[in-house]
């Protein structure tokens, strides 16, 4: 497969332009408030002025975090030198794991309003986050950014301009953190679980998924491999989800 090398800018309507990657967030703010409306049919404690709200706090923690944590995690030395920079968001650079603490803390917000634990709220929120991990991918790819390594496997992606293939990282990302995480917390949140097992399993899959994908996808540039000549500054990140959802399962079946 060649890369069709797509030109990042959707659509141009004079006065402003419209990204394919702003496109990708709209799409998976969208495909959450749909899902959290399907959800919250079958229980009595959510109603649509909490769903409006839920959706609204995450959006604004999942880009503030997001793009907080990239500049602070991958480029604090560009955040540094010019703290402007945060706001140019139109080309990518989003972090996950910026945007997973925003998402918190935003949810830490909306419990305060709502009188909710936090893990009902997190266990209800957890299936409807994978889909639009999924779209950022794609996003990414579309971008042309976050790729893979070279490989002469037929999994690559030529890339003309750089006269290489290489491993198409995004979408591996897409199809595993998006729609597989997606197809698994679902079938598990069809029926009563313990507290915090839905929860629990996001940590535990996406991290593993991630940990695994970020063998091939190569690390940025100006940080490169942390240690051993394959460890990433996302495996570093990830590892401690892993491991707390790990233990937040136990406990979760501890307490059943």
């Amino acid at each position: 497969m060649t890369y069709p090398d797509i030109n990042p800018v959707a659509f141009d309507l004079g006065f402003v332009q419209v990204y394919w990657y702003g496109l990708m967030y709209l799409l998976a703010f969208l495909s959450a408030y749909l899902l959290a409306n399907y959800r919250s049919k079958n229980l009595d404690h959510w109603n649509k002025q909490q769903i409006e709200d839920l959706i609204f706090y995450g959006a604004i923690g999942a880009v503030v975090g997001g793009r907080l944590g990239y500049m602070l995690f991958y480029n604090l030395s560009t955040f540094l030198n010019d703290p402007l920079s945060i706001f140019s968001i139109q080309g990518g650079g989003m972090s996950f794991h910026g945007g997973f603490l925003g998402v918190l803390f935003a949810m830490y917000l909306f419990n305060r309003k709502y009188g909710k634990t936090f893990f009902t709220t997190m266990d209800f929120v957890a299936p409807l986050v994978p889909l639009g991990l999924g779209f950022g991918r794609i996003g990414n790819f579309i971008n042309g950014e976050l790729w893979g390594g070279v490989t002469n496997s037929s999994l690559g992606v030529y890339i003309k301009s750089e006269g290489v293939s290489r491993y198409p990282s995004q979408l591996y990302e897409a199809f595993l953190e998006g729609f597989v995480l997606f197809a698994i917390l679902w079938m598990v949140s069809n029926k009563p679980r313990p507290s915090m097992t839905i929860s629990s399993l996001f940590l535990i899959f996406y991290g593993l998924f991630r940990f695994i994908i970020e063998f091939v996808r190569m690390p940025d540039a100006h940080i490169g491999y942390l240690a051993f000549g394959w460890l990433t500054m996302g495996q570093v990140l990830t590892l401690p989800m892993i491991m707390l959802g790990i233990y937040l399962l136990n406990k979760a079946y501890e307490k059943k």
